[in-house]
């Protein structure tokens, strides 16, 4: 039982720390030290411990003689993790215009709709939220476990750069489109057509990101 509450306890630092790095609210260079957390936390240093060392395998953090330092996802990692994507999430769309149900098309059509909505009324926060949900479907419905967990990790690890594509309105209208687009070809289970669409939306996603960061004095 101590165990289960030690792995419990270790989850939930690793869970609150990596969103900090994604989100950016920790930034790059920042130095973090097991006392300052474990005061943070109210916690022991054994899961602040674990919950570090997770981090540093997962190339979050890295380790100096003054502790742990946080690297977050440089330039180099987020062009790897785009040309990933372009590679895969292209082949999970054509999986899903082959394996999706029509139940499952009516509920990303309705989360397509809500994308649509919100951009067109500016809010940020609910358009990036319909669009992890578009994503999350198209891993969900491909019917691929390891495909599902891969892209789910990737999307997950350029949270804030998406934050600053999806603020961007042009942006924003043009990536609803372009996931209408992809639907329209999973509703017509054209493999081909969904994969193209999904390369090209994921290419133009990256060369938004691209020129968000390349103007941000922070990057």
């Amino acid at each position: 039982m101590n165990g289960s509450r030690g792995a419990s306890r270790a989850d939930w630092v690793f869970e609150t720390l990596e969103g900090d790095i994604l989100s950016g609210s920790l930034a790059a260079g920042e130095l973090l030290t097991e006392l300052k957390l474990c005061e943070r936390m109210g916690l022991s240093r054994t899961p602040v411990r674990e919950a570090l060392h997770r981090l540093m395998q997962e190339g979050l953090l890295e380790e100096t003689t003054h502790g742990m330092v946080v690297r977050g996802i440089s330039e180099s990692d987020l062009a790897d993790i785009y040309e990933i994507r372009r590679r895969i999430e292209g082949y999970a769309t054509r999986l899903c215009a082959e394996r999706i149900t029509e139940e499952q098309l009516a509920e990303m059509r309705e989360v397509v709709d809500l994308q649509d909505f919100y951009t067109a009324r500016g809010g940020a926060a609910n358009i990036r939220d319909a669009d992890t949900r578009f994503h999350e479907m198209v891993y969900r419905y491909c019917g691929s476990d390891v495909l599902h967990s891969m892209l789910t990790d990737l999307h997950r690890k350029i949270k804030r750069f998406r934050k600053a594509s999806v603020e961007n309105p042009e942006r924003a209208r043009i990536a609803v489109r372009e996931h209408a687009d992809i639907l329209r070809a999973l509703e017509a289970r054209d493999g081909d057509k969904a994969e193209q669409l999904a390369v090209l939306h994921i290419e133009n996603a990256r060369g938004s990101i691209v020129l968000t960061t390349s103007a941000d004095p922070k990057n």
